[in-house]
C-alpha cells in the first residue's frame, strides 16, 4: 500500500525534491522520478544482502531520502537514527548507535562520509553499506514491486523518552499512509501549488511525515539538513522566502527564538506561507504571539499559525487546526494566585483519529473545563509497543497527556507523570518554566521544573535551569519572587547548570525526570 501509493506518485511527477547542499549552500533539484530510480537501485541491495530491517544514519543527501523508500520497494522496516551531535565522543556515539540498531532487529544500515568506519569498526553483526555509491541515479530495468510480508512494520519509530525509558513503536504501512494522507486532506494542500519547506529531523516523526507528504503528492519540498539550522535559525527565514513555500513546520522553541531576536531577521517575503505547524513540545503563546506579530512586517499572514498535537504512537498528527484559523488561546483566571494561565488550542482530530478526555486522579479543573488523560485511537495509530503486547483495534491508548476539549478544539496541559503537587495543588511544570525563563540570563527552552520527594525540609518545587550572566545571586531571588507571585508557589531551591549541562532526548527535548533523579541524587 504504502510502497505502491509512493511509486506511483514520485514516477509520475514533474517536480522535484529541492536539497541544500551544505558545503556549498546552494539548493540542488533532483526531480521525483530520480529519486525512484535511485530507490530501486537500494532497494536491489537491500534485498540481495540480509533479512532484516534496515537503519539509515547521516544528514538528508539524494541517496539517502532515496534509501527510505528503497527500504519500502524492499519490503522491509526502516529505523532511522540520529547523527553524532557537536562535541560527543564519536566511539561512543557509534556504539551505542550499534546497540541500539542490534536491539531492534537492523540487520544493515546505509549511511555516508565520515560516519561509514565509524559503524562498520562498531558493528559486527550489521552490513553497513555506503549510500552514496548504491543510490546512483542509473537503472537499465524496472525492480518488480516486492510484497510486504503480513505484519511487517514500515517504521520502527523511536519513542521522545522524555518522561522514561524511549520504546520503539511500531508503526505498519497503512497507518503512516494514512497520516500522512490524513494531513494533507486535513490542510488542503494541492501539490500543483504548494510547497514545503523542511530542516526536521527526519529520525523525528514530525520530520519523517512533513517529507512523506511530498513523496506522496509528487509535489515540491525542499528539505535543509537539521545542523543547518543549527547553525544559524534565521536561515530558516530566508530558506522560506527563497523556495516561496506555502507550508512549513517546526517546535516551538524555533518560533520563539526567532520572535525574541526578530530584528536580526534579513529582509524576507513570507507572503506565500499559509500554514506553520508547530507541534512536538509545549507551546508557549507568548512566544508564539511574538514570531507571529514580530514577522508581520515581512508579509507573514498570523492565521498560518497552526499549533498542534501529536505523537509517535500515531504516526504524527492527532489533532491540528485548519488552514487559516491561526493561533487561539484559552485564558483561564487561577484563583489561588489571580494569575490567568494561557493555552493554545491544539485544533480538532485529523482524518481517522478519534480523541477522548478520560477522568484521572490527576483531573481538576481548568476554568469551566474539567481536566482528564487524553486518550487517542484511529487509522494512524502503531501497531504496539516492540517486544510488547500489541495494540488492538479500535482500542483506545492512554497518551499520559493531561487535557480538555473546548469548543475549538483540544488544550494540553502537561504530563501525568511531570504533574507537581505542592500543598493539594497541581502544579503543571510548563507554567512554572515559561515564568523562570523570563529571568535574565536564564537560557529561554533549558529550564525544568520538578517536585522534591526527598522528605528533608525543604520538600517542594525545585528549578533547575541553564545560567549564563554575572548574577547568580540576584537572578536567582528574581526566579523565586517572579514563581511566587505568578504561580502561587515558593520554590524550596533554584539550581543553575552551565549552557548544555540538562539531559535532553534525542530530539531536543528536555529529560524532565532525569533531571529530577539528578538533583533527588546530589541531597541524599
Amino acid at each position: 500500500m504504502l510502497a505502491t501509493a509512493l511509486s506511483e506518485a514520485m514516477t509520475a511527477s514533474t517536480s522535484d525534491l529541492v536539497l541544500l547542499d551544505r558545503s556549498s549552500g546552494e539548493w540542488i533539484r533532483h526531480p521525483w522520478q530520480e529519486l525512484h530510480t535511485r530507490a530501486e537501485n537500494i532497494a536491489d541491495r537491500v534485498l540481495n544482502t540480509r533479512d532484516g530491517a534496515v537503519g539509515l544514519v547521516g544528514e538528508p543527501t539524494a541517496e539517502f531520502v532515496a534509501a527510505i523508500h528503497g527500504t519500502w520497494l524492499a519490503g522491509r522496516s526502516l529505523s532511522i537514527l540520529p547523527s553524532p551531535v557537536r562535541g560527543a565522543d564519536e566511539r561512543q556515539w557509534a556504539h551505542a548507535t550499534a546497540e541500539r540498531f542490534a536491539t531492534i532487529g537492523v540487520t544493515q544500515v546505509f549511511s555516508h562520509g565520515e560516519l561509514l568506519e565509524l559503524l562498520r569498526d562498531n558493528m559486527f553483526d550489521v552490513t553497513v553499506h555506503d549510500v552514496a555509491s548504491v543510490g546512483h541515479a542509473r537503472r537499465s530495468t524496472t525492480l518488480p514491486l516486492v510484497p510486504t510480508p503480513a505484519g511487517t512494520p514500515a517504521v520502527l519509530q523511536g519513542t521522545a523518552g522524555s518522561t522514561g525509558t524511549p520504546r520503539t513503536a511500531l508503526l505498519s504501512p497503512e497507518a503512516v499512509c494514512s497520516n500522512v494522507t490524513a494531513l494533507l486532506q486535513h490542510t488542503g494542500t494541492d501539490p500543483a501549488a504548494d510547497r514545503g519547506l523542511t530542516w526536521l529531523p527526519l529520525y523525528h516523526d514530525m520530520g519523517l511525515t512533513f517529507l512523506l507528504t511530498g513523496f506522496i503528492t509528487g509535489g515540491e519540498m525542499w528539505l535543509a539538513p537539521t545542523a543547518a539550522f543549527a547553525a544559524s535559525p534565521f536561515r530558516w527565514l530566508t530558506w522560506l522566502s527563497q523556495s516561496r513555500a506555502s507550508l512549513t513546520a517546526a517546535p516551538n522553541f524555533a518560533y520563539s527564538v526567532i520572535g525574541k531576536y526578530a530584528r536580526r531577521v534579513p529582509e524576507v517575503d513570507l507572503s506565500h506561507l499559509r500554514f506553520a505547524l508547530n507541534g512536538g513540545e509545549p507551546i508557549d503563546c507568548d512566544g508564539f504571539e511574538t514570531f507571529l506579530r514580530e514577522l508581520a512586517r515581512f508579509g507573514l499572514d498570523p492565521g498560518v499559525a497552526a499549533p498542534s498535537y501529536g505523537l509517535a504512537e500515531s504516526t504524527c498528527a492527532v489533532t491540528s487546526p485548519r488552514p487559516g484559523t491561526g493561533l487561539l488561546i484559552d485564558e483561564v483566571a487561577d484563583p489561588a494566585t489571580e494569575t490567568v494561565r494561557r493555552h493554545a488550542v491544539l485544533g480538532d482530530p485529523i482524518p481517522g483519529m478519534e480523541l477522548r478526555i478520560v477522568a484521572s486522579e490527576h483531573a481538576g479543573r481548568s476554568g469551566d473545563h474539567e481536566v482528564g488523560e487524553i486518550q487517542i485511537r484511529g487509522t494512524s495509530m502503531m501497531s504496539g509497543y516492540l517486544g510488547e503486547a500489541p495494540l488492538e483495534p479500535g482500542q483506545w491508548f492512554p497518551t499520559g497527556d493531561l487535557g480538555y476539549r473546548s469548543e475549538r478544539g483540544l488544550v494540553v496541559c502537561g504530563r501525568i507523570k511531570e504533574l507537581i503537587t505542592i500543598a493539594g495543588r497541581n502544579i503543571f511544570p510548563t507554567e512554572v518554566e515559561r515564568v523562570a525563563a523570563q529571568v535574565r540570563g536564564v537560557r529561554e527552552g533549558a529550564v525544568v521544573a520538578v517536585g522534591s520527594e526527598n522528605g528533608s525540609a525543604r520538600q517542594g518545587l525545585v528549578i533547575a535551569a541553564e545560567f549564563r550572566g554575572p548574577d547568580e545571586a540576584g537572578a536567582r531571588s528574581e526566579v523565586v519572587q517572579r514563581v511566587a507571585s505568578q504561580c502561587g508557589v515558593v520554590p524550596a531551591d533554584v539550581v543553575f547548570l552551565s549552557p548544555g549541562s540538562l539531559p535532553r532526548t534525542s530530539s531536543g527535548k528536555l529529560r524532565r525526570l532525569d533531571v529530577k533523579r539528578d538533583l533527588e541524587a546530589t541531597r541524599v
